[in-house]
């Protein structure tokens, strides 16, 4: 539990932190590591995930409509947060708001940071332990997805934020914030579940709600990466390699 939470808390602190050493991130490293990540969410949610729910689930059809709202909370997530979950970096949007007051992006990057904090609430709850043995679901595996896609993300977080508050300085508290969201998110889910306030029905439905989530994101990120659909070897290349390191943590390790 303590390393999850360490992992949970640094993995974005840390990433978020190096805007301070690299100031952009428009370059290709940034997408292919994107690329790297969303292909591992992709494929550790349809090999790992969603086959361990339905194997240990009777009532299949409530978990592809819980897989269904998860992804489309997600959609509206992104309306608020502009996809900054999966890395994206458009400051410019708010370079025409210089006539408006300072209040203007306070209110929107509190707004943004609420909707990309409940996002990684509910990441870090997905990784609380059922009850009763036997759930065949290795919580490192989609740990290490979750770590992966975070840390490009707080990045992009404290990119934007340093740019609509003028100051990276003004953007840490929020970036702190954001880091704890998940820890909580973990913490709150464990309490729940050791009091049987959560019961194993209801984690499994939340963990069908968060996968849909990840296949949002994670189609996303691949979509974004290639943009009119053109061919990049490379970025195929990066994408295969994310995919083989998911089955290769579920059948392998």
């Amino acid at each position: 539990m303590t390393l999850k939470l360490l992992v949970l808390f640094l993995t974005p602190l840390l990433a978020g932190l190096v805007v301070y050493l690299v100031p952009s991130a428009k370059g290709n490293n940034f997408k292919l590591l994107l690329v790297f990540a969303g292909s591992y969410l992709f494929a550790i949610t349809v090999t790992h995930i969603l086959p361990e729910l339905y194997r240990q689930h009777l009532e299949v059809e409530l978990i592809g409509l819980f897989v269904l709202a998860g992804f489309f909370l997600q959609q509206l997530l992104e309306y608020f947060t502009s996809g900054v979950e999966h890395g994206h970096i458009h400051t410019h949007d708010h370079e025409h708001h210089h006539g408006h007051n300072h209040t203007h992006h306070t209110v929107s990057a509190l707004v943004l940071l609420s909707a990309l904090c409940v996002h990684a609430f509910l990441e870090g709850s997905m990784l609380a332990q059922p009850a009763t043995e036997g759930f065949g679901y290795d919580v490192n595996a989609v740990l290490l997805g979750i770590a992966l896609h975070r840390a490009p993300a707080a990045f992009a977080l404290m990119t934007v934020l340093a740019s609509q508050l003028h100051s990276r300085k003004r953007a840490l508290p929020h970036l702190i914030v954001f880091s704890l969201a998940a820890p909580i998110g973990l913490i709150l889910s464990s309490y729940f579940v050791e009091r049987q306030v959560l019961t194993d029905t209801g984690l499994i439905y939340l963990y069908a709600l968060v996968s849909g989530n990840f296949l949002h994101i994670s189609t996303t990120i691949v979509f974004e990466s290639s943009p009119e659909h053109r061919f990049n070897a490379k970025k195929l290349a990066v994408a295969v390699v994310g995919a083989l390191l998911a089955v290769a943590v579920e059948y392998v390790i």
